[in-house]
Formats: structure tokens, C-alpha cells, sequence
């Protein structure tokens, strides 16, 4: 444990799981900053890009074809009529992201969501990875009250983000995201419950000694 660095808490999460509920609620306990919408905030300034638009992209893998249609629109043989603005590409936003989320914890303890925390930081001294799932009708049931869709809607929503997370993930890292290997701690939200999971969280810290270690760290205002 490196006492003169901040702690770095990542969590990887499938939809449905209660990955922002449980981060909030961790650094709410810890008093530490957490970072989710803030990372998006700051690459879109970064990028010069509004923070809605970067929203549609962020953490979902870019198609193979953007490229090339983005390319075509200055073809000169063809017409394309010019879009309002071109969106970065992944691996742009990704670099962006990273930059944010190794300059977060540098200046705070923090929490950070998604985003391949878990790579980015795997190398940062006092980093702890937490990767968050459950069964399908829990996180479905989850979706259905968070978005007020129908059950086939939350489905068809849990199919598509596992895809493209899982595609997003192995396109910037080479890792599998649900290999359960890459990370410190991981926890069914559908057998222990996201409240408990929080409580969970909290004592593997203690056990391995890293909020005692870190207090003045965890004291910080966020």
C-alpha cells in the first residue's frame, strides 16, 4: 500500500446490476469523488464535442464501416451530403477517457465506472477492480423499474449493452470483460443485493487494509 497515493476503486458492471447505484453509495460512505457522467463531461470538452453526443458513443464499440463513412463525405467522386459534425472515434475517445481517469486519481480518492478502469489503472498502486453481475431476470427486473420499459425491451437491452461491452472491452485491451480473473473482487448484485454489495465492498477494503492505511487519503472532500 502506497500511503502518498491516492485510492482508486474501478468497477465493471452489466447492465442491471446496480454498478452507478453501488458506486454512489460507496463513495457517499468513503467520501471520496466519484466519477461516472464527469468523465464524459470533461472528454467532451476535451474533444470539442457536446456531452450528449459523446454519450451515444461512449463505452460502445465504433463499427467498422464509421470510418470509411466518414471519409466518404470528402470523396470527390461521389456525393454525400456533409454531416453537422463528425463524431471522434473510438479509440479517440478512448485515449481521451483515459487521460481523465489517470488525472482523476492523481488529484482524488475516487470511484470510477466502466469505462476499462480496471485496465487503465493496472499498473496504479493502490487500485482495487470490482467487477459487478447478476442473472438475467434480476437485472432485467432492475431495467424495467430504472426505465419504465416493458420485459422484452429490458431484454433485448441486456443482450445489446453485454455485446457491446464485451466488444469494447477486448477491442482496447485484449482482455475478456467477464473473465472474473482481471479483477480484485467480484459479486453477484442478484444473490447479495446492491445495498449489501456496498457493505461487501467496504470490508474487503478493510480486510486488506486499504481505508485504514489511507485514511487522510479518504478524508478528503470530494
Amino acid at each position: 500500500m502506497n500511503q502518498t497515493k491516492s485510492l482508486a476503486i474501478t468497477i465493471s458492471r452489466q447492465l442491471g446490476c446496480g454498478g452507478a447505484y453501488i458506486g454512489q453509495q460507496l463513495a457517499k460512505e468513503l467520501n471520496i469523488y466519484y466519477a461516472d457522467r464527469e468523465i464524459i463531461r470533461k472528454a467532451a470538452e476535451q474533444l470539442s464535442v457536446s456531452e450528449e453526443d459523446l454519450g451515444l458513443q461512449d463505452e460502445k464499440p465504433q463499427s467498422f464501416w464509421d470510418p470509411f463513412m466518414q471519409y466518404s463525405v470528402y470523396a470527390p467522386d461521389i456525393y454525400v451530403p456533409p454531416p453537422m459534425k463528425i463524431m471522434p472515434t473510438s479509440y479517440s475517445l478512448f485515449n481521451a477517457e483515459t487521460e481523465i481517469i489517470q488525472h482523476i486519481v492523481e488529484e482524488h480518492s475516487a470511484v470510477i465506472i466502466g469505462r476499462c478502469g480496471f485496465y487503465v489503472l493496472r499498473d496504479y498502486p493502490n487500485h482495487v477492480s470490482i467487477f459487478l453481475h447478476g442473472d438475467t431476470s434480476f437485472r432485467s427486473k432492475r431495467i424495467q423499474e430504472t426505465y419504465n420499459v416493458s420485459e422484452k425491451v429490458a431484454g433485448e437491452m441486456i443482450v445489446q449493452s453485454d455485446k457491446d461491452r464485451e466488444h469494447y472491452v477486448h477491442a482496447f485491451t485484449g482482455k475478456k470483460w467477464i473473465d472474473t480473473r482481471l479483477y480484485d473482487l467480484t459479486i453477484d448484485t442478484s444473490k447479495t443485493g446492491v445495498d449489501k454489495s456496498v457493505e461487501v465492498i467496504i470490508s474487503y477494503l478493510k480486510v486488506n487494509e486499504f481505508i485504514e492505511e489511507c485514511q487522510g487519503k479518504l478524508q478528503e472532500a470530494k
